[in-house]
């Protein structure tokens, strides 16, 4: 008889399985939901219109004509893919084309672009350390960082998100580990939409002799005069070794990239197994992100940076003034989170507004800390105001009813 555990065992009555049932029944599960219609400010979602305050589509590029005929050209010119990986048959002109005017806009040596921007972490992080190293990571990273230092098997040491004597810490612990040591950070945090204290960790990481990792996804094509991302913005581009960006946000495509010197990026590009292993990126998305790119170098970029910042700021005022509690921050970002505290009436409140024809994320435990659920909101550059307005009618009409019924939400 067999006495090996089944490995399938873990999925049937996991800690969440009662709680996953409950919300299918109640259709209260706000993800996987289909968009039947193009990602712009107000999208078609299962057949209706919905005002969309859950994209990362932050410039409004990916309805932009120019980005639109990017990736047809592209296509028309390559076909459909490449169907092997860059490091043999999957390079085009394209794929050069981009990391070139990719490393020219952030001021770096080298460029290397990968075909998603989870990979772009995973494989820059799981090449550049290994065992005998230690990676100092904010609680709030991504999963993308985390899963690099997983693949590393490197020394990993959290510390408390933004909280630079933490960090100070465990910089002054991993003096011992043997090692190198490199701090990764995020530019801006995707859910709570906080900037890092750039200058700070900076200075630290230069006083304990670490490298300095940063993750522009959610900054690049945002923040900064030539929207290089936070970097740009808090002036430490020349102290920190390595960035990493998506085409998933304001490139208005899919994939991602990382920046540095070129001895370094060369070394990813022939080490990197999440590089090297990996199809190329579709010569439709190499090209729809270089089009967009090259719009956010254009003049018009500053002019889409400046609008988007604008509609988060109207938005997050907006929402204050109906009484809802939004994370503040010294620094403005697309991101406005609206606390409330419970995952139910997290949940609740997603439908109750889904329902009203707005579309928001909705961040639970684990995704965030207990205690700490979420409605993520962001907007683009290309809402208006008067959709922005219809959205905060919505929210005011939601708040009222759903208090009636569940109680009051947390207060500003």
């Amino acid at each position: 008889m067999p006495t090996t555990v089944d490995v399938f065992a873990k999925v049937r009555g996991h800690e969440r399985a009662e709680q996953l049932r409950a919300a299918r029944e109640a259709d209260l599960i706000p993800y996987f939901r289909p968009l039947t219609g193009p990602a712009r400010p107000v999208t078609e979602m299962e057949g209706a219109d919905r005002i969309m305050l859950g994209s990362n589509n932050y410039l409004g590029l990916t309805g932009d004509p120019r980005v639109i005929q990017g990736a047809r050209d592209a296509l028309e010119k390559y076909g459909t893919g490449l169907t092997g990986s860059r490091f043999l048959n999957g390079t085009t002109r394209l794929h050069l084309q981009l990391e070139e005017e990719l490393a020219d806009w952030m001021g770096t040596e080298d460029c290397l672009v990968f075909t998603t921007g989870h990979q772009a972490n995973l494989g820059t992080i799981g090449t550049i350390l290994d065992q005998s190293d230690t990676v100092i990571v904010d609680s709030g990273d991504h999963a993308s960082i985390l899963d690099g230092v997983l693949q590393a098997r490197a020394k990993m040491r959290p510390f408390r998100h933004n909280q630079l004597d933490k960090l100070e810490k465990q910089l002054d612990r991993a003096q011992n580990d043997g090692g190198g040591v490199l701090v990764v950070v995020d530019g801006v945090y995707s859910m709570e939409g906080d900037v890092a204290p750039l200058v700070e960790i900076a200075d630290l990481c230069r006083r304990y002799g670490a490298r300095l990792m940063v993750d522009e996804a959610h900054a690049a094509g945002v923040l900064g005069p030539h929207g290089r991302g936070a970097t740009e913005l808090l002036g430490v581009e020349d102290r920190v070794d390595l960035r990493m960006g998506t085409f998933s946000k304001s490139l208005a495509s899919c994939g991602g990239f990382v920046v540095g010197d070129r001895e370094v990026i060369d070394f990813i590009r022939i080490s990197s197994r999440a590089f090297i292993f990996t199809a190329a990126g579709v010569p439709a998305a190499v090209g729809a992100a270089l089009a967009a790119l090259r719009i956010i170098r254009s003049p018009e970029g500053p002019e889409l940076m400046a609008r988007v910042l604008a509609n988060a700021a109207y938005l997050r005022a907006g929402l204050k003034e109906r009484g809802f509690k939004t994370v503040d921050h010294e620094i403005g970002t697309p991101v406005i989170p609206i606390l409330v505290e419970d995952d139910w009436k997290a949940a609740l409140l997603w439908r109750a507004l889904y329902d009203a024809g707005v579309f928001v994320n909705v961040a639970i435990h684990p995704a965030v800390p207990p205690g700490g659920a979420l409605l993520r909101t962001s907007v683009m550059a290309t809402h208006d105001t008067e959709t922005l307005d219809r959205a905060l009618d919505a929210f005011s009409a939601v708040k009222a009813a759903f208090e009636e019924e569940h109680g009051p939400l947390p207060r500003p």
